[in-house]
């Protein structure tokens, strides 16, 4: 029997990400209170810092302002 994968909304994942980037939890914590997998969040949380750079990303982005920029 497999894993069926979850899709998850940007927004989603932009707050789980922020939850270890602004809110100082540690990877482990938050990945059980969203209910995700830690490797997940690290992800989302690299993609976060990415687009916070101003890096626009492969897959769809979390933040408003690279979605604008995906969107044109």
């Amino acid at each position: 029997m497999s894993k069926q994968r979850g899709t998850f909304s940007p927004e989603f994942k932009q707050q789980a990400a922020n939850l270890v980037a602004d809110k100082n939890y540690r990877h482990i914590e938050a990945s059980r209170s969203v209910g995700v997998a830690e490797s997940v969040l690290r992800r989302w949380g690299q993609q976060l810092q990415q687009e916070r750079q101003g890096i626009t990303p492969q897959s769809k982005a979390m933040t408003p302002d690279q979605q604008r920029i995906q969107d044109a």
